[in-house]
């Protein structure tokens, strides 16, 4: 898979002139306000350090301000640094709206398509499908970023952002995907060992993992004699990636709560077992796939709904 994109590329090259174009030195100024320092923005974008720097003073001897204060670990903006950069990402966003525009008129589907997701949904329902899309569509390629919670990411870069649960209002769009369920489960060596949980409360005297940042997955909630109950369950660890609680679950080291598009494969197989399935209650979380324009879609996020639509109809999910 191709790591460097498009626009780096462009800049790679406009780098072997002597002064670089105005849109390039202000797409690098956007680039080092995100990474937090010159450094950082180069190794982000596979960019020489000196190409940074050498970018932010062009810029600042063309509009005759200081932009940045240097530090020796992070740069932070100058009082003209943060007035230019609202002008700065409205002319980024400018630029790809047109360029959006401009790739919608031929329809080849080309570039680089930038994907941000959770790690699980990356792992167990993208990746599996991606040799055939990449196959179909041999001129484009995939960049994937993952994370466990949606940012929206969609004005820096990001085409497509594929997150569950409910979203903020935004104008952005918004296609749905299929709907979650969250499984409370455990392997088969763990049950033989320590016992099933007959009823929620029991799992107060079970081993249990959850995810280590404050979100509605950590709420384990049953339906018990007509009513919606929560458990507060004492995790014995925490994580912020959802694998490390199936992995500690695959070898039997507690009981975890995670999505049937993480599990599927396990509860089929029988590496996992569900628990508490008498107090399920009948929630869906909804899988959504986000992108930012209405009116002119790029080529290339098309053709990831049309396939990925397709793809995943069949899942149980």
């Amino acid at each position: 898979m191709q790591a460097a994109t498009a626009a780096s590329n462009f800049l790679r090259q406009s780098c072997r002139v002597s002064a670089m174009d105005l849109y390039t030195q202000i797409q690098i100024f956007v680039w080092a306000i995100d990474s937090g320092n010159f450094s950082a923005a180069a190794r982000d974008h596979d960019l020489a350090p000196s190409t940074v720097s050498k970018a932010i003073g062009q810029l600042e001897k063309r509009l005759d301000v200081r932009l940045f204060y240097r530090g020796p670990h992070a740069h932070t903006l100058t009082e003209e640094g943060l007035s230019y950069e609202r002008t700065a990402r409205d002319l980024i966003r400018a630029m790809t709206a047109a360029q959006s525009v401009g790739e919608a008129l031929p329809q080849q589907v080309t570039g680089v398509l930038r994907i941000h997701t959770m790690a699980t949904f990356a792992k167990h329902q993208i990746l599996p499908r991606l040799p055939a899309f990449l196959a179909q569509y041999p001129d484009l390629s995939v960049e994937i970023q993952v994370g466990a919670q949606y940012v929206d990411l969609l004005e820096r870069g990001v085409d497509i952002a594929i997150h569950s649960g409910m979203l903020p209002d935004s104008s952005h769009v918004a296609h749905r995907l299929g709907e979650a369920e969250w499984i409370v489960c455990a392997s088969p060596r763990y049950i033989e060992q320590f016992g099933a949980p007959s009823e929620p409360a029991d799992l107060l005297n079970h081993r249990c993992f959850n995810f280590a940042f404050a979100s509605p997955w950590n709420s384990w909630s049953f339906r018990q004699n007509d009513e919606v109950i929560t458990v507060p369950v004492k995790c014995r660890a925490s994580f912020t990636q959802g694998d490390l609680l199936r992995d500690l679950a695959l070898a039997g080291e507690g009981i975890v709560r995670l999505a049937n598009f993480h599990i599927g494969d396990d509860l089929a197989n029988g590496a996992l077992v569900p628990l508490l399935t008498p107090f399920q209650l009948p929630l869906r979380e909804p899988v959504y796939l986000i992108h930012a324009d209405r009116k002119h879609p790029s080529p290339r996020i098309k053709a990831f709904l049309a396939f990925f639509s397709e793809a995943l109809a069949g899942a149980k999910w």
